[in-house]
Parts: structure tokens; sequence; C-alpha cells
């Protein structure tokens, strides 16, 4: 066997190390410490930021909530049991951040912006933070535009601007997701061809679910679907079964998804249902993290956790596009107690509550608004002038009849300017009842309302104040067209239109027969 020599071995060498590519990654790494309950302590990373990405075996990744002298607490988007102590943990260099796109509408998807409706992937090509500051007041303007429910109850008295953040507040089982669910359908008609001729811009809907059953959401899905309300609307969930770290960054998803539409000039509503469960889960979270606990075992950033997420609803300037994100949060009282800790925080931010009371909705009185406590604090000036002629009465008179309901037992003992103002208050709370999923257009709304604040109801029995109003307004669709278009169209009341109005109503009130 010949020798190699030395010279061939140095040929040999320089060959190779002239075709030698440096082919090192370098990666931040660490070591998971401790894992269980959602959460995990990983030791090294040292250059992590906060709300980063981390990357775990086993495809799970986390996010990083707490930095401390030695050691990074995370919270962990997968199953826990897929991690095992002393695994290897890599940085991503990426905030937490979702997909974003036309292509997430008539979707459900989880917190991660991940498809679960078995109906193949999403294409989307944006990605964009779950966390982000909120703009500022320049970069805003005053909410002027409505946001219509399609019940008569809201738009008339407590109505709600674009941009606005209203809150739906009452104990479990009243109606607080019935309300959110009404005011997705009613957005079918800014999507319409008659919307776009009187320059209604069309909204987008975002539904959060946050630690609900699974079965409710699919209720929800399944009812969108049917009234073709999925069209235009995404639903985020993280049921009850979810880790609630995914419950913990659900609604902030939502409100960077609709952030997209808001500063892509458009409109869009987010509702949160709802965020008594998602402080739940912070707290839970908080807790195995081993931050301390304050009022009620909640941490101490807990009103900052809602106020961060609230805040980022606004209308914007015209100079950013004049886009508007609303915010329906939605949080759930223990026994009409809105004094507890997170519905007075959650109070304090928002800008008017919707408040459900159980004893009107088991009184049959549903949507079940108690219109004496629920206010709106900005949508007055987001409300159409026709509106607002009519309704100023019915608050009155709701007032006043709420005042004296206590004497109505009494009947005959009263006066009759009290016996009247009772009639009026009882046909006005009938006029006020509402089927689920009817929302009413406005121009109907205002009708209605015309009818009772002026008197026309008085004489018709409570049992038949519905009927009348069906009657009325089928009567107006079919040989009256033109005054419901005026009034969709100016959207105010003109002297003219209110005569027409008042002979029309008073002839249908002497003709209708109550069988």
């Amino acid at each position: 066997m010949s020798e190699i020599r030395p010279d061939e071995v140095s040929a040999i060498l320089r060959k190779q190390l002239s075709g030698f590519e440096k082919e090192v990654d370098i990666y931040d790494v660490g070591t998971v410490l401790q894992v269980g309950d959602g959460i995990a302590r990983v030791y090294g990373l040292s250059k992590v930021m906060a709300s980063e990405l981390i990357e775990f075996p086993n495809g799970v990744f986390g996010m990083v909530l707490n930095l401390e002298e030695d050691n990074v607490g995370c919270i962990l988007f997968g199953q826990s049991t897929l991690i095992k102590e002393g695994d290897t943990v890599k940085r991503t260099g990426w905030v937490a951040s979702m997909p974003v796109g036309e292509s997430m509408l008539g979707r459900v998807i989880n917190p991660l912006g991940k498809p679960i409706d078995e109906r193949g992937p999403i294409k989307t090509e944006k990605f964009l933070p779950i966390e982000r500051k909120a703009l500022g007041v320049i970069q805003r303007q005053p909410v002027k535009e409505p946001l219509q429910t399609g019940i008569k109850a809201v738009d008339a008295m407590i109505p709600i601007g674009r941009g606005q953040r209203e809150l739906i507040i009452g104990d479990r089982q009243t109606g607080k997701t019935a309300i959110a669910i009404d005011t997705i359908i009613n957005q079918k008609y800014t999507h319409t061809v008659e919307a776009k001729r009187l320059g209604i811009k069309p909204m987008y809907c975002i539904y959060v679910a946050i630690g609900q059953k699974g079965s409710t959401v699919a209720q929800v899905v399944a009812k969108l679907e049917e009234e073709g309300a999925m069209d235009y609307t995404t639903v985020i969930t993280a049921t009850a079964s979810d880790p609630s770290p995914l419950q913990f960054i659900a609604p902030y998803a939502g409100a960077t998804l609709g952030e997209f539409f808001r500063d892509s000039g458009r409109h869009a509503v987010v509702i949160y249902d709802d965020l008594s469960k998602h402080a739940q889960a912070y707290r839970q979270v908080s807790l195995l993290l081993r931050r301390p606990p304050g009022r009620e075992a909640y941490p101490g950033d807990v009103f900052y956790l809602h106020s961060r997420l609230l805040e980022r609803a606004s209308k914007l300037s015209d100079e950013l596009g004049a886009g508007s994100l609303t915010a329906l949060p939605v949080i759930e009282t223990q026994a009409n107690d809105v004094s507890a800790y997170i519905p007075t925080n959650v109070i304090s931010i928002t800008d008017g509550q919707i408040y459900l009371e159980p004893s009107l909705f088991n009184s049959g009185v549903r949507p079940a608004i108690n219109v004496g406590i629920s206010v709106s604090r900005v949508g007055g000036s987001a409300q159409i002038k026709a509106m607002k002629k009519v309704a100023g009465r019915l608050r009155l008179d709701l007032a006043q009849y709420r005042e004296l309901e206590a004497f109505a037992k009494f009947g005959s003992d009263l006066d009759k300017t009290t016996q009247a103002q009772l009639r009026r208050g009882a046909r006005l709370v009938e006029l006020l009842k509402q089927g689920q999923y009817v929302p009413m257009s406005v121009d109907k709304q205002i009708i209605s309302i015309f009818v009772g604040t002026n008197g026309y109801l008085d004489e018709i029995p409570n049992a038949h104040v519905q009927r009348f109003e069906q009657e009325l307004l089928e009567s107006l669709e079919l040989k009256h067209k033109d005054i419901m278009n005026e009034i969709a169209e100016k959207k105010d009341l003109s002297d003219d239109l209110q005569k027409k109005l008042h002979s029309i109503a008073k002839e249908f009130a002497t003709a209708f027969k109550v069988s």
C-alpha cells in the first residue's frame, strides 16, 4: 500500500476547506425548570422580550409573561403534558401575533388564528401583534355615526355609535348574548345595495367566545349561518376546555382582527363574551406564576388587563381613513351585584352600559333592559335626528311610569293624570318588547315609537299592543312605502312628515278592531 505524501494531504484539506460553508445557527435557548397547569418556568433566554413567542418541543408554543432575575415565566398554548423538565426551549424573535385578512370572515378560529371549523386552511398574508398600544387622542375623532342594533329599546334610549365601548351587563341567563347576536344579525343591512345608496358603510363583526361551552358556541355559529350573518363575521373561540392561557389571549386576538378592518378605513364591531371569564383565566395564570393576589384574589393589574383591551376601540381621524372599531364587552354579575370588583372596573372603562335584570326577564319583559340605570355616554351624538325627536319623550314617559308603578295596584284611588301616565307607560313597556333574532330597521322603529309616545296606543288594550304595531307597519309597507323611504333617506322627521304620520296613525287606531 503506497503512502500518502504530505503535499497530497494538504491539497485534499485545501480542497475541502475551499468548499466549506459556515453552517452555524445561533439560537438563544433555555431549559425548562418546571411545567404544569398551562405554565412553564424556563432558565436561560436572557435576551427574551415580554410577550415573545417561544418554541417548546413537540410543536408547543408559549408566550413570555414574567421576566424574573433567574428565570422566565411562560404561558403555554398547548398541552403541558407534551413538555417535561429539562427540555430545550428556543426563542422565535416574534412578539405573539395572529394572521389577519378578509379570508377570516365566515370562519371559526382559535385565538392563534388557526381554523377549527374543518373547512381547510385560511390563506392570509399579514400578521399583526395581539398586544398593541391603543392610539392616542390626536389620532381619533368624536363618535358620530350610529351603530344600529335593531333593538328598539337600545337604538331609542341607549344608542351606540361606531367607535364606542358599550358594556352589556347582567346576571346569567338574562339575554346578554342575545343582544350581541341580534346586533350582529342586524348588520346584514349594512352590506346591502340599499345601504350603499344611503351612504351606510358595511360593518364587519367579530364574536369572541371566552370560556364558554363548545355546544353554546356551536349554537351561536349555527344561528349566524342560518341568518346569513357569517358572511361578514368571524368567531374566535377559546372554550371552557381550552387552557386558560388561550382564554386569556382570546379578546386581544379579536381586537387585533378588528383593528385590521379599522386601520384600512372600514368599520368593525367586536363582542367579548364575556370578560368575567377572561379575568378569571388571567387570575388563574397569575396565581400559578406566583404573582401576588389582591382584591377578590385577582392580581393588581387586572384593571390594566381590560383597560388596554377596550381602549383599542376607537373612531379614527379622517387622516387615518376614518375607520372605527366598536367594542361590546359582556360582564356577568352574581346576584345583581354591580359593585363587585370586575363589574365596577369595566363600568369605569366603558362609555355606558346596557343593564339586564332577571326580575324583568322572568316577568316577560324581553329584552330585559332596565332603562333607568342603562346609559350611553356617547351615542346621543351618533343618533339620527328622526330618532332623537321621537325618543326624547319615550325616556321621560318611562321614567314617570316607573315612579308611579308602585301605586298601580291602587288604580281606583288615583287622579286622571296619574292613571293616564300609568296607562301610557304600560303600553310603552309592551311596545319595547321584542323577540329574539328579529332586529327591526330604524325607519320601522321610529314609526313604532312615534305611535307610542304620541298616545295612539293609550286606548288599545295591553294584550293587543304588539298586534297593533305589526299591523300598522304592514299597512305602511303596503300603502305608504314612500314615507318609510323618506325617513330612511333624510334621517329626519319634517313637520309635513309628522302631520302625515299623525293622520295615518289616527285613522289606523280608529279602524283597529280588538278581537
